[in-house]
């Protein structure tokens, strides 16, 4: 620090996780994870050299003998505190509370996009298990049953948590302290963020009755002075006034931050009454079914959410609307639809030789040329900040550019991916507000739970290859899926419960005991269903392949191919036979407890 002291006790242990980071390439995720546990490794491996040390001498009395028994007792009892025996067990679900799957975990790192790699990082660091961990904006690359996930965790797990969010429900879920930094200077309550903005805002009305009573209470001594100063029989009152004025404690209000201001979008050109219309969509990658039978139909005006795992096809659906990319089946755009279009991507479109200002100001048109310095401050390019080139402004600022010019620009169909990722309370505030002003449709793909509340009336819900309607917001879905954790959305990719309560396994229907086994049992023949699944998609593969080369004059005839082929087939078979068995089960399992 420039000035004042940092105080940091010398066994307390601190991780960080950054914004950005540089990532190693090389190992895949599982050994990526299993770096957190190094300490460990190291000591299995000291006591290893101490054994092997051991075995070779025989000064049984000697006294480095006993040192070096003391030490191997040490690192034996330190080894068993550290709970070795569960480690993968720890690392596989940390992985899969992040989004990875089983199949993911042996995948190389360097496979995977920024955005997963970093989870990956976040993994490690969950696991370390540090006495203060520091989050910078850790929900920017989650998709929401990983947040979810998340503050269950920090909530139940971690130590001490230092965390620098922009998601007010995650930092509500998480923490239990609020630390204010604005305009230079701190304000710290011992209470979750929505209690803190009660508080913060019942402190600055206090400050400004008892800052208005001092005023007036000033004003009527000066005003005294002034009319008695030149009177003998008034002298000693008017000393005694000047005296308690000289004396007086002046109080002062805090500086509130106002950046924040009304925006509206421009009016949005009118279009037809369904700007975007599907039927029995469809996108493959190769083998790959992304989704299928999509059938969605949006009307003019409707603000609507995309939500799902991250990988389920939401950007896909979006890269189809912009005809990016080829599908099957009809998708037809109403009748002068123009669409303004936002990602993290859009923000390297940028000019970079042009000022912040000038980007705005080549877009902006009529009176809102006039407010343009106002609209940058709201999202946080107040000051001199205007003046900066775009070439040395951060990826952040870049995508907070980025969507103040569409903020100006006549569309009448928003498509926005992730838009609140690099955005602070009061601007992602100034945006929703805007959307939800908008006269025009939109289509917001997003994690942020209370960004969403109360702005759209629809919910997509991307899973398993499906996109399924659900009428009302972001709560309303949350409630129909009867979840608390959205995480168990996955979960109900396999069990497939409908939506009648009194035919899923409920708290009134089952003892905890039963629920408990209920549950046990239901994982158990998910992950051989799932098993089975990935490996009869391998043998086929392999019977495939070894067919194909038996098609060939050479394969025709070779005994080792045609060996490999009759046992590659048996194989399958028995495989097939035992999937079967396992969704029968399972099937079995699901309608026993729906009865």
């Amino acid at each position: 620090p420039t000035r004042g002291v940092i105080a940091l006790p010398k066994d307390v242990t601190v991780g960080y996780l950054p914004q950005h980071m540089i990532h190693e390439d090389g190992l895949t995720v599982l050994e990526e994870a299993e770096k957190a546990f190094q300490a460990i490794f190291d000591l299995q491996a000291d006591i290893e050299r101490i054994n092997l040390e051991l075995s070779s001498r025989e000064d049984y009395e000697s006294t480095s003998y006993h040192d070096l028994i003391d030490e191997l007792t040490h690192k034996n009892e330190r080894l068993a505190l550290s709970g070795v025996n569960n480690y993968k067990a720890e690392v596989e679900k940390t992985l899969a509370g992040l989004g990875f799957t089983r199949s993911d975990f042996n995948r190389p790192s360097r496979e995977f996009s920024g955005g997963w790699r970093m989870r990956i990082e976040l993994a490690k660091l969950l696991l370390q298990r540090p006495d203060v961990l520091l989050l910078d904006e850790p929900t920017n690359h989650l998709d929401i049953e990983s947040i979810q996930w998340l503050e269950t965790f920090l909530a139940n797990h971690a130590n001490a948590v230092v965390l620098v969010s922009h998601d007010r429900a995650f930092i509500n879920a998480v923490t239990t302290r609020t630390i204010e930094l604005s305009l230079g200077r701190l304000y710290d309550y011992k209470v979750p963020y929505d209690q803190y903005v009660v508080l913060r805002k019942e402190q600055r009305e206090q400050q400004i009755r008892a800052y208005e009573n001092q005023q007036k209470l000033i004003q009527d001594t000066e005003d005294f002075i002034e009319r008695f100063r030149y009177k003998a029989t008034k002298s000693v009152q008017v000393q005694s006034r000047i005296k308690q004025l000289e004396k007086l404690e002046r109080l002062e209000v805090d500086d509130e931050d106002n950046a924040s201001l009304n925006l509206k979008f421009p009016p949005a050109p009118r279009s037809g009454s369904y700007p975007v219309v599907m039927e029995d969509l469809r996108k493959d990658y190769g083998s790959h079914t992304v989704f299928k039978h999509v059938n969605l139909t949006i009307s003019r005006g409707e603000k609507v959410a995309f939500v799902g795992k991250n990988g389920e096809g939401k950007s896909t659906l979006i890269k189809c609307i912009l005809s990016e990319i080829s599908y099957t089946g009809t998708l037809t755009l109403g009748h002068n639809v123009k669409i303004g279009y936002f990602a993290q991507n859009q923000a390297s479109l940028l000019d970079e030789k042009q000022t912040v200002f000038e980007t705005i100001d080549h877009v902006a048109v009529g009176d809102i040329r006039t407010k343009i310095r106002d609209i940058l401050g709201a999202f946080m390019f107040g000051g001199e900040a205007t003046d900066k080139k775009v070439a040395v402004l951060s990826g952040g600022e870049r995508s907070r550019l980025a969507m103040i010019r569409l903020l100006l620009e006549p569309v009448n169909l928003l498509v926005l991916d992730e838009p609140t990722n690099h955005l602070d309370m009061r601007s992602k505030d100034v945006l929703k507000k805007a959307i939800r002003e908008f006269n025009g449709t939109a289509i917001v793909v997003s994690h942020d739970r209370e960004f969403l509340d109360g702005l759209v009336s629809k919910v997509y819900e991307f899973n398993g290859g499906k996109v399924k309607e659900h009428l009302g917001g972001i709560m309303d879905f949350l409630a129909s899926k009867k979840l608390e954790n959205l995480r168990d959305i996955e979960i109900s990719q396999v069990v497939k419960s409908t939506n009648n309560s009194e035919k899923a396994p409920s708290d009134s229907k089952l003892s905890y005991e039963a629920r408990k086994e209920y549950n046990k049992q239901l994982k158990r023949l998910q992950k051989l269903v799932e098993t089975c699944e990935r490996e009869i998609e391998t043998l086929e593969t392999e019977v495939a392949h070894t067919e194909a080369l038996m098609a060939t004059p050479d394969g025709a005839s070779n005994l080792a191919l045609i060996q490999l082929h009759a046992k590659s087939t048996k194989a399958l078979e028995a495989k097939m036979e035992e999937w079967t068995a396992a969704t029968l089960d399972l099937e079995a399992l699901q309608a026993e407890n729906q009865a």
